[in-house]
């Protein structure tokens, strides 16, 4: 996401209810200005609370509901991709396996949602890098 020049700060969680917490303003990122992110990456597979589960919080959060999620995995189960719209994912995004692609994956996900996509009223809008 650096190497796209998005200006916004990137925030890295290990597991699903670090993620939680940041979303929700509370243990550890209490303090954190309000706002939201312009896009939330979740992995299905994330320890302690896994990626289904924090999709559906964020739906169920009025302040959350709107902001954009996406499911980026190594799950290609048909299973998996049906639950994840049907508790209102944006978008579903296979990882790449080979290294190259996968970098460039990640870098069209946040061009698209934090620079081209329009967020709704009270995300942070990403800004391009003067390159």
């Amino acid at each position: 996401l650096e190497r796209s020049q998005l200006a916004n700060e990137v925030i890295v969680v290990r597991d699903g209810a670090q993620a939680l917490d940041y979303l929700m303003r509370q243990g550890e990122y209490a303090e954190r200005p309000e706002g939201n992110p312009a896009v939330v990456v979740l992995d299905l597979k994330m320890p302690k609370v896994n990626g289904l589960e924090v999709l559906q919080k964020v739906r169920e959060t009025p302040h959350l509901r709107s902001t954009p999620v996406v499911m980026l995995t190594s799950s290609e189960e048909e299973s998996d991709v049906v639950r994840s719209y049907e508790l209102g994912v944006n978008a579903y995004v296979v990882k790449p396996v080979e290294f190259r692609q996968f970098v460039a994956a990640i870098a069209d996900l946040g061009i698209f949602w934090a620079v081209l996509n329009e967020p709704p009223p009270g995300s942070k809008k990403a800004k391009r890098s003067p390159s």
